[in-house]
């Protein structure tokens, strides 16, 4: 057995790659290890390509064990159950760089897969996954134009840092997963707190000098340990199907994938379509679907490239950095939705709705690799079938719903208030009405207008905007390039780049880039991220035509204050049993939640169950004052008086004189046991008895009647 590693000193603990002692019957396997963090990764590519095979077939798994974390799994089967949405988030992240990096036509079946081992709480598993997914096809015979490298940059104190733990991460004003080859980048993901364009690019440009030595460790470790590449055929484009395919479509595809509708140009391409298809099979009829699927794809590529590289024209007509028109509509739907709003680009449209409730409404979740393990500010994304014109699977969601979902959630997250300034959990729910290219982003500016509609006061909306990527290329140099802001369905698949990118109009929020191309230059993307700036600028201004500031509160939505009670305190509120909280509770409708530093929430439907509440809870904590009147039940009687209960907890003696005017011969002759009554606080002993008058408080009130009326004595 001949073991291999390679150490990279990135970060604040180095990053070990190991390969050669497990999973050895995998075409490569590798651990990486970060502090006491451990993730097993394999690759594994098939020798066949299977019959009738259409597409690239590469999966990419990544999976959680509780016993990583010395954790027994939840639930009745104490197994680990269906991904999470952080595994499910990890596979995204791993997936997408490496896609480009197979050669076209590889139709192989490929599958890598991730295994947290060891998890240590500080060092997060997801960048480790990436790496070795990379270091494990490197080794491997699989065919792949790596390494790839990849970091996690934070801020702490204005200082950029790479891998930063989760203890760090809580203090960090930015989350940068960056993914490059040894000079250009692949794929960006994450969010920041309205960071400023200018340190954006910094921190790329950080990013990008790290990922340098994780690609060159990698490379070390192929030399020493890696298999030498196998012998494979790529399924392309026959040429002479493609010269029938130009005969038929040649003069005639530009027209049909130009049309003026998104339906109108689907069925212009799909009747071409069908002519060269005709055509193919008439003169080859060994020809298959995919054979003819290929060399349709290839001419309508190549067709939409000459057009925008050339003529600088789009499958709608519009400029090259130049928005769909815009719409922007709150409150669409009755007030039992507590916040709605419909935001379109061209075809693309989404519907959001907001939600709140009590803080006790939050999302738990399992973190076995550290980190925070709740949230309060939910996103939902839902992809239907018929925001594309087709039937299919409906009820449940994929990967790619989680991932736009979770795109959208982590860029309107850095601006929703603090729940000690807004103490709500809050769902946002997007459904997808229309779908012709980044539904995310419509799903972004859907969301925020939702939020501010239902009255959550953000501390500035959020915008996202799509920008998109032509590249015309001489072998390996790349000669020319456009880019393209607010991409279309069919510019992002024939594109060769998807960038989102999201903020407000103070900076950065979140954002998302995907490749077809095996790396970019820093310099394009810097100035992608420029001409998104202004169309997100543009964007904003529609959305503030909608709604410029937080409305009210709907009618349907809880009603949630706050107050603060000495820690120390925290039992008197209970009570015994929790006797006290529950009076309160019964006579208000409202619900009450303490926390451990002696903030009380108080959640009601109503305002005025709300109020009540309110008033009972700071009663408790108040001090009874002398020559305050204080209003509250009689508890008991007795032939010398009767006691009132001036504040919670307490009570307060008034005497037989001083229950009326004049001589009072028997105490329930004024007052019985229930009643509710108003006295005057007018003595504490030294013992801290209180000595209450209703005379008094009638005497005050006859003397401000009389003032005001203007009469003196």
């Amino acid at each position: 057995m001949s073991i291999h590693s390679v150490e990279c000193n990135v970060g604040t603990n180095p990053v070990t790659i190991e390969t050669g002692k497990m999973a050895r019957l995998a075409d490569g396997a590798v651990t990486v290890r970060c502090g006491d963090t451990v993730v097993l990764v394999t690759a594994v590519s098939a020798t066949k390509v299977k019959e009738g095979q259409t597409f690239f077939p590469l999966s990419v798994e990544y999976k959680e064990k509780a016993a990583a974390a010395g954790m027994f799994p939840g639930g009745y089967f104490k197994r680990e159950g269906r991904p999470t949405e952080k595994e499910i988030r990890t596979c995204r992240m791993t997936d997408r760089p490496l896609r480009p990096l197979f050669p076209k036509g590889y139709l192989y079946d490929t599958q890598v897969i991730a295994i947290l081992l060891s998890a240590d709480g500080e060092n997060d598993s997801d960048i480790l996954s990436i790496n070795g997914a990379s270091a494990a096809l490197c080794v491997s015979d699989i065919p792949f134009q790596g390494p790839v490298g990849a970091v996690r940059v934070g801020k702490i104190d204005g200082q950029f840092v790479i891998n930063p733990t989760n203890t760090q991460r809580k203090e960090s004003t930015l989350d940068l997963v960056y993914v490059g080859n040894k000079k250009d980048v692949i794929m960006i993901e994450g969010s920041a707190n309205e960071l400023p364009e200018e340190e954006f690019v910094q921190a790329l440009r950080f990013a990008q000098e790290n990922v340098t030595k994780l690609c060159e460790a990698q490379e070390e470790l192929a030399r020493v340990a890696g298999k030498p590449k196998r012998s494979y055929e790529l399924i392309v484009a026959k040429p002479e199907l493609l010269e029938i395919g130009y005969e038929i479509a040649g003069d005639r595809i530009e027209d049909a994938i130009y049309a003026d509708s998104k339906v109108e140009r689907q069925k212009k391409v799909g009747a071409l379509r069908d002519e060269v298809e005709a055509a193919i099979k008439e003169r080859h009829p060994e020809a298959t679907d995919f054979d003819v699927e290929q060399v349709f794809e290839y001419i309508q590529k190549k067709a939409f490239r000459i057009s925008i590289m050339e003529k600088n024209k789009r499958a709608d007509g519009r400029e090259l950095k130049q928005l769909r028109p815009l719409t922007a509509e709150i409150n669409c739907l009755p007030s039992v939705v507590h916040g709605s709003a419909l935001f379109a680009r061209g075809e693309t449209m989404a519907m959001a709705l907001a939600t709140l409730a009590p803080l006790e409404e939050r999302q738990y979740f399992d973190s076995y690799t550290g980190g925070e393990d709740t949230k309060r500010f939910i996103l939902h994304y839902n992809f239907p079938p018929f925001s594309v014109g087709d039937t299919g699977r409906f009820g449940g969601q994929n990967r790619r719903e989680i991932g736009h979902g979770a795109l959208a959630e982590r860029s309107i997250a850095p601006v929703i208030p603090a729940d000690a300034d807004f103490p709500y959990a809050i769902r946002v729910s997007s459904e997808v009405m229309e779908s012709n290219g980044s539904t995310s982003m419509a799903t972004v500016c859907a969301g925020t207008m939702s939020l501010l509609a239902a009255g959550v006061p953000l501390i500035r909306p959020v915008a996202g905007i799509s920008v998109g990527l032509v590249t015309e290329f001489n072998g390996d140099q790349m000669e020319r390039y456009v880019t393209l802001l607010d991409i279309i369905g069919s510019e992002d698949f024939y594109g060769d780049m998807d960038f989102k990118l999201c903020g407000t109009d103070a900076g950065v929020t979140g954002y998302q880039l995907d490749l077809k191309l095996p790396g970019i230059p820093l310099d394009i993307l810097e100035e992608a991220i420029y001409v998104a700036k202004k169309g997100r600028s543009d964007v904003l201004n529609v959305m503030h035509e909608a709604i410029a500031a937080p409305a009210e509160m709907s009618p349907n939505a809880p009603r949630i204050e706050s107050t603060k009670i000495p820690a120390d305190r925290i039992g008197e509120l209970i009570g015994p049993g929790g006797k006290n909280i529950k009076a309160i509770q019964a006579e208000s409708g409202a619900d009450i939640n303490i926390e451990e530093d002696g903030t009380v929430h108080i959640y009601a439907s109503k305002q005025e169950g709300l109020d009540r509440a309110m008033e009972l809870v700071t009663r408790m904590f108040k001090t009874i004052e002398i020559g305050e009147l204080y209003t509250g039940k009689i508890v008991s009687t007795t032939t010398f008086g009767a006691f009132m209960e001036v504040l919670p907890g307490k009570d307060g003696l008034i005497h037989i004189s001083e229950l009326a005017e004049g001589r009072t011969v028997k105490t329930e002759d004024v007052v019985s046991v229930g009643d509710v009554v108003t006295a005057k606080c007018i003595g504490i002993d030294d013992k801290g008895r209180v000595k209450m008058s209703i005379r008094a408080a009638l005497r005050d009130a006859k003397a401000a009647e009389a003032e005001a009326a203007g009469i003196t004595e």
